[in-house]
């Protein structure tokens, strides 16, 4: 549950409040807790070196800049051989057994609440208001870095939603909850509630730790690295620098272990259903793990910790999060309005005319069970949906304040898009709801998936254009897989192609049997 308290509190409250959102960081975080209401290993590897880089005075960094330097725009610096190694030594504890990790988990997790309070209650004694509203006047402005406008948003609301792109980073890691599901009692109840509850108790960590960080020292003062031992040690209070910094490495520790314990499972039910390579499923009699794919998948993650920086990292954790969560809402919507065919039946073909399509679009004839018709017409709305999601966010995020500056062009586009993504929600929710009885679903379907979905969308276009680059690719790269494998040994095609063949069979032999009737 608490394993996402690691880069949130320790890295990325400075990161966001000197570049990006000032103390209105706290702002950035609750935008980002509610984005995942709605709906990584690199990373915190990397993020971990670097805080004890930093807490070494940079002699990790220059020394292996000074053996391997790389000089490159898109990549690291020099290859990050600690953040490598600590990724697959996480990786083989993880393939041998995860007991041991277990106990390891929850000593660090201790430890990293026991910090996170002391953060709270001793950084209030050094708050300050005034670093809330500090004038413009005072705030420092060079040719290199512009630290805004001061006061509570010097970044204005751009800062604001730009660090909640980069803060949902922060409450990644959930997935942990539902991969484990099969180790729960009764998953349906309390894996919901389960997620609810450890978002909740995050976001109110990080509102703390933020607000206390920024109200102890100036936002553009920040250290983006390590922050809090750069603030105590300003404060003279080296006792609690070093504590802090136990603290840190243990919820870094913690976050590490949260972001790789999936993998195995992750790994184990993909190539079971045919989307990876099954050799990658292959279980340990010994170990009882998927060894293999467990490796190799360590392998490639510390691959990309070595070679990319820490910033470039949280961006492609945070596009590829918010676009996982955005599938995840439209699937919602796509399955409560789908119809159940008998296994006994073959498909019924559809073929809808203009005005039988019109008619469902708004369910004019008031279908109360769903039909093919009814599917389809779902399916379409709500692929039509996301493209007009993807529009009207990126107007807003284009025009936005040309829009509230009156312009009439920038108006007209946004009220277009606006009504479009109303219009498409409402006739969604005419359709016919599926019979299929769940111990838990999703209310107010399809507003909420759907609202999800238009933040998620929002957040992802705030992150700059080659993040978007380096997400395209590695799209291409599990798109090729894909189609060259996943989609002709997936074992739901092969239970969809014996369900026709079954259904098909059973037609021809209750014809026959009426045949001989007659």
């Amino acid at each position: 549950m608490f394993s996402t308290l690691g880069v949130g509190v320790y890295v990325l409250a400075g990161d966001v409040a000197k570049n990006y959102a000032g103390p209105a960081v706290v702002l950035s975080f609750l935008l980002a807790a509610v984005a995942s209401v709605f709906a990584g290993a690199a990373s915190v590897v990397k993020a971990l070196s670097e805080y004890l880089d930093s807490l070494l005075d940079k002699s990790i960094s220059s020394q292996l800049y000074s053996w391997m330097p790389m000089d490159s725009p898109h990549l690291a610096k020099y290859p990050d051989l600690f953040a490598f190694l600590v990724i697959m030594l996480f990786s083989v504890g993880l393939a041998f057994g995860v007991k041991e990790s277990t106990k390891f988990n929850n000593f660090c997790t201790g430890v990293n609440l026991c910090v996170v309070l002391f953060v709270i209650i001793s950084g209030s004694f050094k708050a300050d208001t005034k670093n809330w509203r500090i004038p413009e006047s005072e705030v420092p402005h060079d040719g290199k870095k512009n630290f805004g406008s001061g006061g509570f948003a010097p970044y204005g609301l751009a800062g604001v939603v730009k660090g909640a792109a980069v803060c949902f980073y922060g409450f990644i890691g959930f997935d942990c909850v539902a991969t484990a599901g099969e180790e729960a009692r009764r998953p349906q109840k309390s894996i919901p509630f389960a997620v609810v509850v450890s978002l909740l108790v995050v976001f109110l960590a990080y509102f703390g730790v933020s607000s206390v960080l920024t109200l102890m020292m100036p936002y553009y003062m920040q250290d983006e690295k390590a922050p809090f031992p750069f603030v105590y040690d300003q404060l003279g209070w080296t006792w609690a620098k070093y504590a802090v910094s136990v603290g840190a490495i243990c919820a870094l520790l913690s976050s590490l272990l949260g972001a790789v314990f999936p993998l195995p499972r992750i790994i184990y039910a993909m190539s079971s259903d045919g989307l990876l390579f099954r050799w990658l499923g292959a279980v340990s009699e010994k170990h009882q793990t998927p060894l293999v794919g467990t490796m190799v998948a360590g392998l490639l993650t510390g691959t990309l910790a070595m070679i990319f920086e820490l910033e470039q990292l949280i961006h492609m954790m945070s596009i590829g999060t918010l676009l996982a969560y955005s599938m995840v809402a439209s699937c919602v919507m796509l399955l409560r309005y789908q119809s159940s065919q008998s296994p006994h039946r073959a498909p019924e073909p559809v073929r809808p005319c203009v005005r039988g399509l019109l008619r469902q679009c708004v369910n004019l004839d008031r279908v109360t069970s769903p039909s093919p018709l009814s599917s389809t017409v779902a399916t379409t709305l709500v692929t039509l949906y996301g493209v007009w999601s993807l529009v009207l966010m990126n107007s807003i995020h284009q025009r936005g304040e040309a829009v509230l500056l009156g312009d009439p062009a920038a108006v007209c586009e946004v009220s277009v898009g606006a009504a479009l993504v109303v219009f498409t929600l409402f006739a969604i929710s005419r359709q016919p709801v599926s019979e299929k009885k769940l111990a838990f679903s999703v209310p107010l379907v399809p507003w909420l998936p759907g609202v999800s979905v238009l933040l998620n969308v929002y957040l992802m276009l705030n992150l700059d254009h080659a993040t978007w680059i380096r997400f395209a690719v590695w799209i291409a790269a599990g798109l090729l897989i894909y189609v060259t494998y996943g989609a002709w040994h997936s074992s739901e095609r092969r239970r969809t192609l014996d369900t026709v063949q079954l259904a098909e069979l059973h037609n021809d032999s209750q014809t026959a049997l009426l045949g001989q009737t007659l």
